[in-house]
């Protein structure tokens, strides 16, 4: 632990020495060193009590009804904040052209990682290629790879998507499922084979595109796949339709 907290210092100290002071998002003076200011982090919507599968917020402690339908193919997901207010619209704009904040937001992601003791090498969602060409960009490698620089994990890009698939925003998990299919393709068996991996997403939605890559990462030999991400939906059993 002593060695990812000097790793965290580091890391802090060079992009307190690159920032120029202000608020990712809202541009207050910040005099910490931090990304974001106090009031901005306070604002971010923590998620406290959550299912112990998928890491979704839940009302009451134990497996969450969606997860006691249907076991997800990763052995367990955990999410930071909910995917509400601006948490949601800071991962939008991390999206969105504004990939500095992959910083600020594999902060978060750090402490997530302790509840994964043993795990060899994160490994973030990959895009198709035609996708990244026209973003500039993959979020979830970006994420992944301050993330390392934090923590010392390498980032394992063992994996490809395919092809491109239709946008998935308004598709039930189902629909996303089924979008997904044959889309994900192991490139490098021997370095997947018996490790313990950690899946880096910037949203957890509804699981799906985890679920998938998982599953593939699984019959190329993974050992245990988890996965994390800044921000997921709630639960929707007891919380309602999200």
């Amino acid at each position: 632990m002593k060695g990812i907290f000097a790793r965290i210092a580091a890391r802090l100290r060079d992009h307190e020495r690159s920032h120029n002071f202000t608020c990712d998002v809202c541009g207050r003076e910040v005099f910490s060193g931090e990304r974001l200011c106090e009031a901005c982090t306070r604002a971010l919507p923590l998620i406290g009590t959550h299912c112990p599968v998928c890491g979704r917020a839940v009302r009451e402690t134990g497996v969450c009804a969606a997860c006691k339908q249907r076991r997800p193919a990763a052995d367990a997901v955990r999410s930071r904040f909910l995917y509400e207010g601006e948490a949601a619209r800071l991962v939008l704009r991390f999206k969105n052209g504004e990939r500095y904040l992959a910083f600020p937001l594999a902060q978060f992601l750090v402490p997530l990682l302790s509840e994964f003791p043993g795990a060899d090498a994160l490994v973030p969602v990959p895009m198709a290629v035609r996708a990244l060409r026209r973003r500039g960009y993959n979020q979830a490698e970006l994420l992944a790879r301050e993330l390392s620089a934090l923590t010392g994990l390498p980032v394992l890009t063992a994996a490809e998507k395919r092809r491109e698939t239709p946008p998935q925003k308004s598709l039930s998990r189902r629909e996303r499922e089924k979008n997904l299919e044959g889309c994900f393709h192991v490139t490098d068996r021997k370095a997947v084979r018996g490790k313990k991996l950690i899946i880096v997403d910037d949203a957890y939605t509804t699981g799906a595109t985890v679920d998938v890559l998982a599953a593939v990462l699984r019959r190329a030999g993974a050992e245990k796949v988890y996965a994390v991400a800044v921000t997921s939906v709630r639960d929707k059993a007891p919380f309602g339709k999200k």
